[in-house]
């Protein structure tokens, strides 16, 4: 599949690094987030253990990510002194780097190399997990979707770096 070219792709490539900070799956759809220190990510399927790895391999979203920036807004909207990751059904929080700007980019974290694809809007469970106001929170801060290139393991702690197409990821 071709990536969609954007005038602003020139400069995702100088965001500076980010790293992950928490990793979540679930078993099943609706099942309870459980959060891991690391997992195997597979190329075209999801994470290991994810019920997303059963879903149509190729599929646009294989992979959830939300920023702790975002969780600060959307804790600062809703009122919440504090949001356990788990709660926002995403699988990967990450912080330090500008996650709206990785949109439609390659980015890497530890051995495996993914691919932005579209926002992760908000969906009304969001509603009765945060309370009322709860969508209209997310919107903006709801993070990105994305499908896995490499397969690779990745675990809390690693970088989240930019890795524009064509560059070799063995080098890295």
């Amino acid at each position: 599949m071709t990536k969609r070219a954007s005038p602003l792709d020139r400069f995702a490539r100088d965001l500076a690094p980010g790293t992950l900070s928490w990793i979540g799956v679930r078993s099943e759809r609706r099942g309870e987030v459980i959060s891991v220190k690391q997992v195997r990510a597979i190329a075209s399927h999801g994470l290991r253990g994810d019920h997303r790895m059963e879903k149509t391999p190729g599929s646009a979203r294989q992979v959830t990510l939300i920023s702790e920036e975002f969780i600060d807004q959307i804790e600062h909207f809703t009122g919440h002194e504090a949001i356990d990751p788990a709660l926002l059904r995403r699988n990967l929080v990450v912080r330090g780097i500008n996650l709206n700007a990785l949109r439609h980019q390659r980015f890497q974290i530890g051995d495996a190399l993914f691919e932005a694809t579209a926002l992760c809007h908000p969906c009304s469970r969001m509603e009765t997990a945060l309370g009322k106001g709860g969508v209209a929170a997310m919107i903006g801060h709801g993070g990105l979707c994305a499908r896995i290139l490499t397969s690779g393991e990745i675990a809390v702690g690693d970088v989240v770096e930019v890795r524009p197409e064509g560059e070799n990821l063995a080098l890295f």
